[in-house]
């Protein structure tokens, strides 16, 4: 079991961005997932939200982890909260994590290699954003 939460402490942010491989970016808001089996890091998210759109800058695996599914989490969660904030528009840039993560959080390749995810009603419950009708 793991669990997601915000990093409060920037020296905690320092130690768990270097963890990760990746510099921790001031004034940026970051995530940590923890292993609550022992306590240990397992990734780290790091994200700016401007006024118009964000940026994540890096969904990161604690050096020597591989946990797909885990890391699918940690990018939707991080995306999840970006949306609670009203910013819907997303970017991210090659370095921010694998382009099969990226891809499959809901991104897409722009002309200058960067990612952007359209997040409106992403987090809504429905399709589309549209109430999906049952035929009872």
């Amino acid at each position: 079991m793991f669990k997601i939460s915000p990093i409060q402490d920037e020296n905690t942010k320092n130690k768990y961005a270097e963890m990760c491989g990746t510099v921790s970016i001031p004034q940026y808001f970051a995530y940590q997932m923890i292993n609550q089996d022992d306590n240990s890091l397992m990734a780290f998210s790091q994200f700016d939200i401007g006024k118009d759109d964000a940026l994540i800058s890096d969904l990161k695996e604690a050096a020597g982890l591989e946990d797909f599914e885990a890391m699918f989490i940690l990018g939707r969660q991080t995306m999840n909260f970006i949306d609670l904030c009203g910013v819907h528009a997303c970017r991210a840039t090659k370095n921010t994590a694998s382009e099969k993560l990226l891809l499959s959080l809901g991104f897409k390749k722009t002309d200058s290699g960067d990612y952007f995810c359209d997040m409106t009603d992403m987090f809504s419950g429905n399709c589309s954003g549209e109430a999906v009708k049952l035929d009872t």
